[in-house]
């Protein structure tokens, strides 16, 4: 075909004229794990013809959102009657202008297959850095035991019965969880791409203050962000879990697909995990204070080698590098004083913090370990750095850890 000006000039505003290619990054995420029980106080919750509201915060803005839903451990399909998204202020009121409602396909409701996820319709608004925002969920039909994250440290509120989206009412019930709530995903022009962070309760914010944001990723969101890199950084945590085998939550090796790769833009991986496994080998055999499990939920005990720790972590890293994100290892934190240290688990934690150090199998290392511990007894957290268990950090342990992480790790490409 002969080029003349005349097609030129056409197809420059044919350019012109479309938008901009999207550039989405996981603003914001909580992993789900399947229901712990029904009864206690880590039941999940089950909800029938009422309104859930949630509050969580954005690390990048931008100028559309997508939310997304899970039914993975659903007995049934969820049914979506409504939902609704919308930015509130640092007092928890609602910002002018940006309440926008939810869709599906075009559909204002949804019913999510068993074991699905489901992602909302784009919404165009406008929301800056560190957002916090509300996402409320009518949920019309018996749901069964929820498909929960456990640690939400922040807050979830449940209506009388009707559909209260859009509406202001008196929570009957409030919870530290999430419910049905997988991400966000940020279309930023100025986005660099998506960092997650994958670990167990020391990184999901077990210690936290609730409503605080100051778990270590987000401590090192904030700092990101006040540097002027525009990086995403998802919480892809989860309390309880470890690298080889179940616990609470699929192991870090059997949910990597759905909880890492599925996110969009990732650039690179901050893998900070493993103390559970040695805890669960190594320890008394007995179910830990918060790290292994709660209270009242049998773990099994697997007969995990350092070999085949290191290998779990080689996986992790093959599986990461053919998806073309960089993987950052920290060695396993000090736990020496909580109920499932033992010195055989010391050991074993030396030779692979060890291996993960000097082994050269990562693209990077933080020493998240080390900004834990107590100079003075390297095996335990310093005094202060954690809530009083010798395990899970303190907000002044997870700001030094936060704090700690070298930003020139995460570079444009």
């Amino acid at each position: 075909m002969k080029i003349t000006a005349s097609l030129l000039a056409g197809a420059a505003l044919a350019l012109a004229a479309s938008p901009a290619q999207a550039k989405w990054v996981a603003s914001w995420t909580a992993s789900p794990h399947a229901p712990l029980g029904t009864t206690g106080p880590f039941a999940a919750g089950s909800y029938e013809n009422v309104t859930i509201s949630q509050t969580l915060r954005l690390t990048e803005g931008g100028t559309r959102l997508r939310v997304k839903f899970s039914n993975r451990y659903g007995p049934a399909p969820l049914e979506i009657g409504a939902a609704r998204i919308v930015a509130i202020d640092a007092n928890n009121q609602e910002v002018a202008g940006t309440s926008r409602m939810l869709t599906f396909g075009g559909d204002t409701g949804a019913v999510i297959p068993r074991g699905a996820p489901f992602v909302s319709d784009p919404v165009d608004v406008t929301l800056p850095d560190l957002q916090r925002v509300k996402v409320e969920i009518f949920l019309p039909t018996a749901t069964g035991p929820c498909t929960c994250h456990l640690t939400g440290v922040d807050e979830l509120a449940v209506s009388p019965p009707g559909n209260f989206v859009g509406k202001p009412f008196e929570p009957v019930d409030k919870k530290q969880f999430r419910a049905f709530l997988s991400g966000v995903d940020v279309d930023s022009p100025d986005a660099l791409g998506t960092i997650v962070a994958y670990g167990d309760s020391i990184t999901d914010g077990v210690g936290a203050t609730a409503g605080g944001n100051n778990r270590w990723p987000d401590i090192l969101a904030n700092r990101l962000q006040d540097a002027g890199k525009e990086w995403a950084v998802a919480n892809a945590a989860i309390s309880g879990n470890r690298v080889l085998s179940p616990g609470m939550g699929e192991s870090a090796l059997s949910r990597f697909d759905e909880d890492v790769l599925s996110l969009p833009n990732v650039k690179y991986m901050i893998v900070f995990e493993g103390v559970n496994d040695l805890g669960n080998r190594f320890g008394p055999q007995r179910t830990p204070p918060g790290g292994g499990g709660p209270g009242g939920l049998t773990l099994d005990q697997p007969q995990i080698t350092v070999e085949q720790m290191i290998a779990g972590y080689k996986q992790l890293i093959s599986r990461a590098h053919a998806a073309g994100i960089k993987v950052i290892g920290s060695p396993i934190g000090p736990y020496m004083g909580a109920g499932y240290w033992s010195e055989e688990g010391e050991a074993a934690r030396q030779r692979i913090n060890d291996w993960i150090v000097n082994g050269g199998a990562f693209d990077g290392v933080v020493r998240l370990d080390t900004a834990f511990a107590d100079p003075a007894e390297p095996r335990q957290m310093r005094e202060g750095y954690h809530f009083g268990d010798h395990l899970h950090g303190s907000p002044a342990g997870l700001k030094a850890v936060g704090d700690s992480i070298d930003l020139g790790l995460f570079r444009a490409e």
